[in-house]
């Protein structure tokens, strides 16, 4: 498990669990709320659903967001040479950290936890950037 990439790998496959719970939900939504497809051409559209549904599809955008910095920070980091216990647990740490906020926020999407984790995960972020920083730094 100190390979690099499989914590990148890991959000890869989480986020696509994320999109199939997405539809699973909206798609019945919209149907029990007798939306046409193209009722959806705009954003706002899908305010009728309840926020129950909505809220997994936010969490599935958030995924689209901040992670494309983790995403490239793996690679830069693993391409850079530095690869090593540490940063592999600091993307652990990342990683663990956007599946307890996915979670929050698509069922009780309480906050404070939610920010709180969003937070933490992002301070293993900056960990593993500033190791980079550091190692490049020399």
């Amino acid at each position: 498990m100190h390979n690099l990439l499989t914590p990148m790998l890991a959000l890869v496959v989480w986020s696509l669990v994320m999109w199939i719970w997405m539809y699973a939900t909206r798609i019945p939504a919209i149907q029990k709320a007798g939306l046409a497809p193209d009722d959806a051409k705009e954003p706002d559209a899908i305010n009728v659903l309840p926020l129950s549904v909505r809220q997994v599809a936010y969490n599935y955008n958030h995924l689209m967001e901040q992670p494309t910095i983790f995403y490239a920070l793996v690679v830069y980091t693993y391409l850079a040479g530095g690869q090593s216990e540490a940063n592999a647990v600091l993307a652990w740490i990342y990683v663990a950290f956007r599946v307890a906020h996915s979670l929050v926020q698509a069922t009780s999407n309480t906050i404070m936890v939610r920010f709180s984790l969003h937070v933490l995960g992002t301070l293993a972020l900056f960990a593993l950037a500033a190791r980079d920083v550091m190692a490049l730094a020399g």
